[in-house]
């Protein structure tokens, strides 16, 4: 199977691969330039970020990647910052701007007062129709399979051809493809391209700390749960003694608020809960994990895991 081009807008990617934009500070600068550097489309997660910090973040991609490549970003609607982090990425001139849990109709005026590219992560066909409507490029849609906050309970493989058939812009799928045989088989229905997190995360350039690296490698398909998040969503976890209190609605309450959403259920502080993760506290930490994570074994660089799933695709 010969691998296709991924075209968004007056974008090219010559691997039809999207490195998902995984917060807090997972994907920064270092994993998406590598993974534009091997010819598909690496995301700064933007969510939880300063400004500054998010400016600095994407000068570092383009200088690692020679100003080549295609870098983007990856912000949650439900963050109050929402609209000051992408306009700031566009004011730096970023490809292509990813938004989810949530949708925004601010994200277009955006888009194309700056030229850049908007891409919706939607969970719906009539959603995705919406988006083309208002000046979409193209749309993530993601199945249950994802990792992190899920808008829907049915799978990429029942909701991607119903996606396909009610738009005309590109449509990127999301959820559960971790391997080349994975991403061929979402092509195969149809995909022009496959948004992939949990793969990148468990990589040597992701920012995740060394712990948390080899938790993902420690963890069993049994230790994946979805618990509620203050964002309003289900989230995709792994099971810990942070996650198993929150199944059990006996999180620790926020002692302090940076009203860091737009809305909150105040349950627990999620910014607060995923950057202890991020930094290695895997005991009280909140570990956003896709449904196959479980079947990851190695911490690979980019450039190899990129090289496996060419090849795994090639023998198809």
């Amino acid at each position: 199977m010969n691998l296709p081009e991924l075209k968004i807008g007056k974008l090219v990617a010559q691997v039809p691969i999207i490195q998902g934009g995984m917060a807090i500070r997972l994907s920064t600068a270092p994993l998406a330039a590598a993974v534009a550097n091997e010819g598909g489309i690496g995301l700064i997660a933007a969510s939880g970020m300063g400004l500054d910090e998010l400016r600095k973040e994407i000068r570092m991609a383009r200088e690692l990647t020679g100003g080549k490549g295609i870098i983007g970003i990856n912000a949650m609607v439900a963050a109050r910052q929402f609209l000051d982090l992408i306009t700031t990425a566009a004011e730096e001139g970023i490809d292509l701007i990813v938004a989810g849990a949530g949708f925004s109709r601010d994200i277009f005026a955006v888009g194309k007062k700056y030229g850049v590219e908007v891409v919706p992560i939607v969970s719906s066909a009539r959603l995705a129709q919406t988006a083309e409507k208002l000046g979409a490029s193209a749309v993530v849609v993601e199945g249950t399979e994802a990792g992190g906050h899920l808008g829907t309970q049915q799978s990429i493989k029942e909701i991607l051809p119903e996606v396909i058939e009610a738009v005309n812009i590109p449509v990127i799928a999301a959820g559960g493809a971790v391997d080349g045989n994975d991403v061929a088989d979402l092509l195969k229905l149809g995909a022009n391209g496959v948004q992939m997190g949990s793969r990148f995360a468990a990589s040597e350039e992701s920012n995740a700390a060394p712990a948390l690296k080899e938790f993902y490698l420690k963890m069993t398909q049994e230790d994946i749960v979805q618990i509620d998040s203050p964002v309003g969503y289900k989230g995709r976890a792994i099971r810990n003694p942070f996650a198993q209190l929150s199944l059990e609605d006996n999180s620790p309450k926020p002692t302090v608020c940076d009203a860091c959403l737009k809305k909150c259920k105040r349950n627990f502080c999620i910014i607060r809960a995923l950057t202890r993760a991020q930094q290695g506290d895997t005991e009280t930490g909140l570990i956003f994990t896709g449904a196959n994570m479980w079947k990851i074994k190695e911490i690979l660089p980019v450039k190899e895991i990129f090289r496996r799933i060419k090849e795994e695709i090639a023998n198809i």
